[in-house]
């Protein structure tokens, strides 16, 4: 899988298909900076944190409860970016194999794991929204009362937020595999 971004080699998609994909792509990646920023402000906090325990003998409140909310919200924001730049873990040598003989049956393929990864996310999606409305109404926390706490609704929506932007990013690659297939000249991804 390349990123989506190349133009040269998908001027088979038509031009309203292209607009859509660069809206979310843009959105997609204002997501994965956030999550870039927050990855900063852990670090920032650790470090905050290792120093005032050596230091000054004043631990940081909260920090193991932030950090482990922090590392959820972090792959959630930037999962839908990671799909989109084919940096998600897989094999390419056999899809590479088959886009020598035959790019339409790769193409194929593509559509396939796409589909099925469309089903995968959007199990995730309607298994994580009773878990936010949960968290908002009785409103949930990580910590303990008096020394620290958080809520945890904020990342129970991003982890909606971010599995609603990796349907995105997988519905609009379904797509573009169902136009590669579809085309007159087999072209592939």
């Amino acid at each position: 899988m390349t990123d989506f971004h190349a133009d040269s080699g998908q001027a088979f998609l038509p031009p309203w298909f292209q607009a859509i994909r660069r809206i979310a792509d843009f959105m997609t990646l204002i997501l994965n900076v956030i999550g870039t920023l927050l990855i900063f402000a852990v670090m920032v906090l650790v470090n905050a944190d290792v120093i005032g325990r050596v230091a000054f003998n004043t631990p940081v409140s909260g920090v193991p409860e932030i950090v482990s909310m922090s590392i959820v919200a972090i792959v959630f924001l930037q999962v839908a970016q990671a799909f989109r730049k084919g940096r998600m873990t897989r094999t390419d040598a056999v899809l590479d194999y088959i886009q020598k003989k035959a790019p339409r049956v790769r193409s194929l393929l593509e559509l396939v794991f796409t589909l099925a990864a469309i089903a995968l996310i959007w199990q995730l999606f309607s298994a994580s929204e009773p878990l936010f409305v949960k968290a908002w109404v009785r409103g949930t926390y990580e910590g303990t009362v008096g020394d620290f706490t958080a809520p945890i609704w904020p990342v129970k929506l991003i982890i909606l937020i971010g599995c609603a932007a990796l349907l995105v990013q997988l519905v609009l690659h379904a797509v573009t595999s169902l136009f590669a297939l579809t085309s007159k000249k087999g072209i592939t991804l």
